[in-house]
């Protein structure tokens, strides 16, 4: 793990080293930032190696059953060590534990602490019981709050000039395939001021990239202002000086409305990127999903978007949802291929016994659910390879993240089109650059779902011309 910046100077002594395991979503990583700043102002020091350190902290996934995987992988790992003594305890936090709760104990009964979504701000008590061998509480769980927590003072793990900024928590969406509202509550608008006092930090840090998440981004405000004010927020955080790119994650397909539409394609620092998730679009698919959206709805609020010049839309469907027919798939592929989406994911249905989609007849086979969504990628490759063809010979702004690993004046960056993480990358050729750093360039060639760029030669200039004088008469 490299950490990329610190927050203020710590307020204490020297209390212990520390490792720390973050897994899961952006949502869950501005978590992790915020715990790793408490611990830091604190007096507690982040080591890269959990061997050795006084603890560990893994801050967990419990989404859908692979991630808990993953989670129980990265803890019975750090258990391990503990048991061999070479380091002295483990607390497990986030999504899993809030999940779980203490059942999460008698699987795994050597974790030292739980500590719930909600009970990360108190992450420092937990690590001075821990080191201070008192074992009188091993859970901290706390109901969500009425408003969003706040995230300044971040450790951040993020490169430095790019950052997410998490807007709200929870979700008032019941999709009956997802847990989310179970761990996280419901939705909880983190005020304008806020969000504002934490992207100037985040600024002032060098960022340059602000990539906003929730669970619900367009619904942003409805709880707290009793209307969507997304809009709003949109145009209070183009005037944060030293933000050059804000790019908009996690739409639901409601609450979209003109003014947010025109906001975003007027915008000199939005850019044209839209992260939505659709999930399906056959219309029993998603009256079975409880969606509230309909195939027209979807079509009609698309074709809004495209209204937006050079617009670049992400989204991700299910394959395999209980009920699924091979016609309704079809259906859905054909979706997929007409609408031609720049970016897309494709994950199978996963069961959850705590869902009300569990309990929905006619549960499609593992082997289906894999070959459709298979299939749909196969659809997709298609649209995306034919976008990066179109994109040779166009001047974008590349945003350098880091050089590339054994080879020499090569960069690895992302134009307005790629997520971190999520989409595409673009290589570039070219000396001196650093992270951090937007460069003009020039497509050249496509490696599939990635660009290949040189700087862009600058235009020549402008041929001297010296005035004639007048002669006189």
């Amino acid at each position: 793990m490299t950490l990329q910046i610190s927050p203020a100077p710590s307020k204490s002594a020297f209390k212990g080293a520390y490792a720390f395991v973050s897994l899961g979503c952006a949502k869950n990583l501005v978590d992790s930032e915020r715990m790793l700043g408490l611990l830091r102002l604190d007096g507690y020091d982040l080591v890269a190696d959990p061997d050795g350190a006084d603890f560990v902290v893994v801050n967990t996934c419990g989404f859908i059953e692979a991630a808990r995987q993953e989670s129980f992988a990265a803890i019975h790992e750090m258990l391990d060590l503990k048991r061999q003594g070479r380091t002295r305890g483990v607390i497990v936090s986030g999504c899993l534990a809030e999940r779980q709760k203490e059942t999460l104990l008698e699987e795994c009964p050597d974790i030292d602490c739980l500590v719930g979504v909600f009970g990360r701000e108190e992450i420092t008590r937990v690590a001075d019981r821990l080191v201070g061998d008192l074992d009188e509480q091993r859970t901290v769980f706390r109901p969500a709050p009425i408003r969003a927590l706040p995230e300044t003072d971040r450790l951040r793990i993020t490169p430095r000039h790019f950052a997410f900024l998490k807007i709200s928590e929870g979700c008032d969406r019941l999709c009956t395939f997802c847990a989310i509202p179970k761990m996280r509550g419901k939705h909880a608008t983190k005020p304008f001021e806020d969000v504002l006092r934490e992207a100037e930090q985040l600024a002032a840090d060098g960022v340059r990239e602000l990539n906003i998440v929730a669970q619900d981004t367009p619904y942003y405000g409805m709880d707290l202002y009793g209307e969507p004010r997304l809009a709003e927020l949109l145009r209070k955080l183009e005037d944060v000086p030293g933000i050059d790119w804000i790019r908009l994650m996690y739409f639901y397909p409601m609450y979209v409305t003109d003014e947010l539409i025109d906001v975003i394609a007027g915008s000199r620092k939005i850019v044209p990127y839209i992260d939505m998730p659709l999930q399906h679009i056959n219309d029993e698919m998603l009256r079975r999903m409880a969606r509230r959206v309909t195939r027209r709805e979807i079509l009609d609020l698309v074709t809004k978007l495209r209204r937006i010049p050079g617009l670049v839309l992400r989204t991700t469907f299910i394959t395999g949802f209980p009920g699924e027919t091979e016609e309704q798939f079809q259906e859905l592929a054909d979706f997929v291929a007409e609408q031609q989406f720049e970016r897309m994911g494709v994950f199978t249905y996963s069961y959850e016994a705590d869902t009300p989609s569990a309990r929905l007849p006619d549960h499609v086979p593992e082997e289906v659910k894999l070959q459709r969504r298979d299939r749909l990628m196969a659809v997709q490759q298609t649209a995306a390879f034919a976008w990066n063809e179109r994109q040779i010979g166009r001047k974008l702004d590349v945003l350098i993240d880091r050089p590339l690993e054994g080879e020499p004046n090569v960069f690895i960056g992302r134009t307005y089109a790629d997520a971190p993480d999520v989409d595409g990358v673009v290589y570039v050729t070219g000396e001196g650059f650093q992270a951090g750093d937007i460069v003009r360039c020039e497509v050249v060639a496509f490696q599939d779902y990635d660009l290949v760029a040189a700087p862009a030669a600058p235009p020549p200039p402008a041929p001297h011309r010296r005035k004639r004088k007048r002669s006189k008469r």
